[in-house]
């Protein structure tokens, strides 16, 4: 992130101490409005009411009796009891622990025990949440639901997923990091030389390559060109005969990391991480891994996920320090260069969204790196 970028930091870190003054206090959180954001895989809900959160918002998830999810906040209208402590009744209906009081998908509350009037009034409905179900994930609007209405955004779908040809790999882990420098990381090539040494590069082999960045409204992309394969185990299972890399990173809002790979003309890899920030510094990443290779794709799965699983306790336990000293020390301090090459896109289209606007219109540029 540039001093531009650092300057529109806007959360306050609440632990600081007595030397604190020598930071902003202050750290790079977003809490974004009218977005979608996976909740759940559909595997995890089922007949059993599921807590989780957003933003630090706590949510409860169910099914109704024809399954379809719904997603409530996480308390009742009546005396403010989590309704994740109920149960789902044989009507499809939530009910709360407390007082039995019922809700809907919708939030309406369809039933009161002992109430001789009816349930349904303004004051107690529960806030609700529009939720989505496709390809194997229950998504949740940012934004509680009035009435009927319905966003008109679609969640992100994973273009790879169940194409022919290709297999499908998914997994779901957790960072205590920001949303923002959780995205970062995953799209962040200088560190893998360090922090993953041996898994998808090593010592640099003095050859430079270029990146190619494009920012417009929604995304921002970066291509990078001329680089051989590299002499990591990852790149030497996807092809083992070697061959240029053509690699892309994306990040698109409002919080899909996406890496693609190929690697000569053998192999192609997808690779889609979903951020969910359960709070300001923890994240929820929904990985789905789509690849074609040569190699069989049993062999492919038996061997992507503990490799995947591997690098990413590297990332999550540098992710875990960085929070740690950035509450540690009362916020946050970036010294970044061009080879940082979308850290400050990704920080800028993440304020732009908060805030409801774009990010200034389309910027490309060219930056040379040395791997």
């Amino acid at each position: 992130m540039d001093s531009e970028g650092a300057a529109e930091l806007a959360v306050t870190v609440k632990h600081r101490p007595p030397l604190a003054s020598v930071r902003r206090g202050q750290a790079s959180v977003v809490h974004l409005k009218d977005q979608w954001f996976i909740a759940a895989t559909s595997r995890e809900l089922g007949k059993k009411p599921l807590a989780t959160s957003l933003f630090g918002t706590p949510i409860v998830l169910f099914r109704n009796r024809q399954g379809t999810p719904g997603a409530l906040l996480d308390s009742c209208p009546h005396r403010n009891v989590p309704l994740s402590l109920g149960q789902v009744s044989e009507d499809g209906s939530l009910r709360c622990a407390y007082h039995g009081w019922c809700f809907d998908t919708a939030g309406a509350c369809t039933f009161i025990p002992s109430l001789t009037g009816p349930p349904e009034a303004k004051a107690r409905r529960a806030f609700a949440f529009p939720t989505r179900e496709q390809q194997g994930f229950v998504w949740v609007y940012s934004t509680p639901s009035q009435g009927e209405e319905e966003p008109a955004k679609q969640p992100y779908h994973f273009e790879r997923m169940g194409t022919p040809g290709y297999g499908t790999v998914t997994q779901v882990v957790e960072a205590d990091g920001t949303l923002y420098s959780t995205i970062e990381n995953a799209l962040d090539v200088p560190h893998t030389a360090f922090l993953h040494k041996g898994l998808f590069r090593s010592a640099s082999r003095g050859i430079t390559i270029t990146a190619k960045v494009h920012r417009s409204a929604d995304r921002a992309i970066a291509e990078y060109v001329g680089e051989p394969r590299p002499p990591g185990i990852v790149a030497k299972v996807l092809s083992p005969s070697g061959g240029v890399v053509t690699h892309f990173d994306r990040f698109i809002l409002p919080s899909i990391a996406q890496v693609e790979y190929s690697i000569g003309s053998e192999n192609h890899i997808l690779v889609d991480s979903a951020m969910t920030p359960l709070s300001d510094f923890r994240t929820r990443i929904y990985s789905v891994v789509s690849f074609r290779t040569r190699v069989p794709h049993a062999l492919i799965r038996t061997l992507i996920k503990p490799l995947a699983l591997r690098i990413f306790r590297q990332d999550a336990f540098i992710l875990k320090k960085q929070s740690e000293s950035i509450n540690l020390l009362g916020g946050e301090q970036f010294a970044s260069t061009e080879i940082d090459v979308l850290g400050r896109h990704i920080w800028r289209l993440l304020r732009a969204a908060e805030r409801g606007d774009t990010a200034g219109g389309d910027e490309h540029a060219e930056i040379e790196l040395l791997v």
